[in-house]
């Protein structure tokens, strides 16, 4: 399993199902909205006595409304019951939706439509905490990036897919609107199809009383949500990268035509551009983090958010002189064209690596039995800031802005957002430096890190080559490590924002620090005893030549208080690095040594009562073979 790539969960029962279950769902959603507003806008005054704006407008509301209304609810269900029961229910809800709406279309019922759309928003309400809550029961830690990446991809393929299709039928004469009919009963019968086959995923909260009051039942999980703080401000994260995704979308018609004086063939390319953008961006995720849920990526996805948000600005700054509207053709004739799209497709991308480990925190920090509950959290919240957005917009629209300074305000303001989330949360910032290490500095190769266990306690050693093996062995494995640092490495600027932040335990010698040292056994004890990994260098000192120095006692007090599995670790090839202690010019060996290949090599795991001190030294030893 740990070679296979992300794109081999189609093929297992325990997602494949589940993704086609909620991508069929996500191209009913865009087809049937967007199919409703071009009738409502291009026929609306001839079937209504309303203007096609208010109706537009309210087809929108009403379509957000059920996630304020209904999504705590929608939570408390996903947490009390059995959810593939529950997921079948809602898809079955769904091709009774799509019959009605079909019968909508096709006598041209606007009122009656419009009621439909409140009712698929009432469906896909109760249908988002499961699509999400149901993914860690089913998919393991390693496969958690990758599983969210792809129903990232799949979502937004469907809104831009979706949107199209929406468009294109509902324009054909005659038949139009019996084939939009046809074609949302038939993905509402393929999706129920499609769910029929996800795998049962027990209740984990079967107890809990069902809170009927929207009001009251949100402001309870709000608070709840509050109270685990990196889940909560993963939740603002990604509702803030809603916020963005409402004013670039939102605004891109509008856009095209008043900057670019460009035509629909140019709207649906640009949303074509940045769909493909958010689709690789997700993707990447999984290689780009080794399988972990890599904190790392935020950091980086923000980054890129803010430079290419407002690189967008200057792009979009190429003078059009045509008498018509200009064409996607026309487009790509017109110099700066390719920077303008370059920076479309980035901003999609790196809203990949920006969202998909945040969806994945919220899934793996949350509490199994509020886990859905906390996904309904997000749903409100998110609900919130777009409409936050399509208000923010107006205004500033109202009072002159252009939509191109628009874009550059909401860069700017992501850029503030950013600093505020990671000043609140620095593990963010701390695995974003972790991050960069391990792939900018350094090549790293992994061998027989499956030796780790995916849960439980148990004590890793390595040998010590530099100042930062622990970083490097942070970034690899899998699960958080809790590092036993001697004290004065821990103290030292920026590795002590890294260590304090990981919550690395300092310890020291009992001539130097006695309370120290015994305040760092009780430490180990406890992170043991809570079941995490605790991991030591137990040769007690950096390297000075290269060679590893006997293993101190201190780990047999640590396996005697805690008889826990012992791992054996080796690094390889940090020896001579800008980070060791090999004598040399700093400047120069860290130009030499750029992006030079490394190696960490884990051993089977050692019972604890078999642990001897001399027998694991020569195990790391061994494993790390010639190369220091």
């Amino acid at each position: 399993m740990q070679n296979e790539s992300q794109f081999s969960l189609f093929t297992k029962r325990r997602f494949g199902p589940l993704f086609f279950s909620q991508l069929f769902g996500a191209f009913n959603d865009n087809i049937f909205r967007n199919a409703l507003v071009i009738m409502v806008v291009f026929n609306g005054a001839a079937l209504l006595s309303f203007d096609s704006n208010t109706i537009v407008n309210l087809c929108v509301g009403l379509f957000i409304l059920p996630f304020f209304l209904f999504s705590a609810l929608a939570g408390q269900l996903s947490d009390k019951y059995e959810k593939s029961q529950l997921l079948r229910k809602y898809k079955l809800l769904e091709v009774f939706i799509m019959l009605g709406t079909a019968a909508g279309f096709y006598w041209q019922n606007i009122p009656f439509l419009v009621s439909m759309l409140f009712m698929m928003g009432l469906q896909s309400t109760l249908y988002g905490p499961i699509k999400y809550a149901i993914l860690p029961q089913h998919l393991s830690d390693r496969e958690l990036i990758g599983g969210n990446a792809l129903v990232e991809t799949g979502t937004f393929l469907a809104i831009l897919i979706g949107t199209n299709i929406g468009g294109m039928l509902i324009a054909i004469p005659d038949i139009g609107r019996a084939l939009i009919g046809i074609t949302l009963i038939t993905l509402a019968v393929l999706g129920y199809v499609s769910s029929r086959y996800v795998p049962p995923a027990p209740a984990q909260a079967p107890e809990i009383a069902i809170n009927w009051n929207p009001v009251s039942e949100s402001w309870r999980i709000f608070k709840f949500a509050k109270a685990n703080r990196t889940v909560f401000l993963s939740i603002l994260g990604i509702s803030w990268f809603w916020f963005l995704g409402t004013i670039y979308l939102s605004q891109l018609p509008n856009f095209t035509k008043l900057t670019l004086l460009g035509n629909e063939g140019v709207v649906a390319l640009l949303l074509t551009l940045f769909s493909v953008g958010i689709g690789v961006g997700s993707l990447l995720c999984e290689k780009l983090s080794g399988r972990m849920v890599e904190l790392g990526l935020v950091p980086l996805g923000s980054i890129g958010l803010t430079i290419f948000g407002i690189d967008l600005y200057f792009a979009a700054d190429f003078s059009v002189v045509s008498k018509e509207l200009l064409t996607a053709g026309g487009l790509l004739q017109l110099a700066g064209s390719i920077r303008f799209m370059f920076d479309i497709v980035m901003l999609g991308v790196f809203g990949g690596f920006y969202t998909v480990p945040l969806y994945a925190l919220i899934q793996q920090r949350s509490e199994p039995e509020h886990r859905a509950r906390m996904i309904a959290c997000n749903n409100i919240i998110n609900a919130l800031f777009m409409v936050v957005a399509t208000g923010l917009a107006i205004g500033l629209l109202a009072l002159d802005f252009t939509i191109p300074q628009l874009f550059l305000l909401t860069a700017v303001l992501n850029a503030l957002v950013a600093v505020y989330i990671y000043t609140l949360v620095p593990e963010f910032l701390m695995r974003f430096i972790v991050w960069l290490l391990i792939h900018s500095i350094y090549r790293v190769s992994k061998e027989g890190l499956d030796q780790i266990p995916d849960q439980g306690p148990a004590v890793l050693v390595c040998n010590h080559v530099s100042y930062v093996d622990a970083l490097v062995l942070g970034g690899c494995i899998r699960r958080p490590v809790r590092f036993v640092a001697w004290y004065k490495i821990y103290n030292m600027p920026l590795l002590n924002f890294v260590f304090r932040t990981a919550r690395a335990i300092p310890i020291a010698s009992r001539k130097d620090n006695p309370a120290l040292l015994e305040a760092a056994y009780d430490r180990i004890a406890a992170e043991l005893d809570a079941g995490n990994l605790v991991c030591i260098f137990p040769e007690g000192r950096l390297t000075k030549d290269g060679e590893m120095h006997p293993f101190q006692p201190g780990l047999k007090k640590i396996i005697e208080r805690n008889p826990v599995p012992v791992i054996p670790l080796a690094l390889r090839g940090l020896w001579g690095s800008a980070f060791s202690r090999k004598p040399g010019n700093l400047l120069l060996t860290m130009l030499r040594r750029f992006w030079s290949h490394i190696e960490l090599v884990a051993g089977p795991p050692v019972a604890p009562e078999n642990v001897n001190l001399e027998e694991l030294q020569e195990t790391v030893l061994r494993m790390r073979g010639e190369r220091r």
